[in-house]
């Protein structure tokens, strides 16, 4: 590959580019809990979640009898996922996404808002990966293959975070360092303005 090509693609934006499609990301999913698919898909994963149940009514695995196809409208279904507080907590989570990803494009501009919406991020998804473990949906139950390594259609989805985990991590540490190099350019504009004020003051 040319020297110039080489050149160019090392002045990529690639910091920028990252936190624009996390916040993307971050602002799809979240619109897409205030729909009823989305809302029902995530029960598994919260129901049986220690950090996240308490928000739903109805203990697992109950939802098992109420879990229909992707997109179905079921009458009873519908009617228990309400009563389980499972549309009203997605919607409430889902406004938690959104804000998120925002802060995320914000902190182009803010680093240091940029450094706290990063590692509430982080945190996001750290959580998501947490299901792997406490979601027994998340791998194949029956057939020849079962279990660990086995990931399901659903832990395929949730082990794809490990990605959206590290890139997090990445705008975090670049925040940072532009956090520091702010401060560290007050810094230097202060010291002839203090250096003055000392000599005339016969400090040194």
């Amino acid at each position: 590959m040319k020297r110039s090509v080489l050149e160019r693609l090392s002045r990529l934006p690639s910091a920028h580019l990252l936190r624009v499609a996390i916040a993307l990301v971050m602002l799809w999913i979240g619109a897409l809990k205030f729909v009823p698919y989305e809302a029902e898909g995530i029960v598994p994963m919260v129901a049986n979640s220690p950090f996240m149940s308490f928000f739903y009514a109805h203990p697992a695995p109950e939802y098992r009898a109420h879990m229909g196809k992707e997109g179905d409208v079921v009458a009873a279904n519908v009617a228990w996922h309400v009563s389980n507080h499972t549309y009203a907590f997605s919607m409430g989570l889902g406004l938690v996404i959104m804000t998120i990803g925002a802060l995320l494009l914000v902190g182009s501009r803010a680093p240091k808002v940029g450094l706290v919406a990063g590692a509430l991020a982080a945190a996001m998804c750290f959580t998501t990966l947490s299901f792997l473990v406490t979601t027994p949906e998340a791998w194949v139950r029956a057939g020849p293959a079962v279990g660990f390594p086995y990931l399901s259609g659903m832990g395929r989805l949730i082990v794809k975070d490990t990605i959206m985990f590290a890139g997090t991590l990445a705008t975090v540490a670049e925040s940072a360092r532009r956090v520091l190099a702010s401060a560290a350019g007050r810094e230097a504009r202060a010291l002839p303005e203090l250096l003055h004020e000392r000599l005339g003051d016969g400090a040194v």
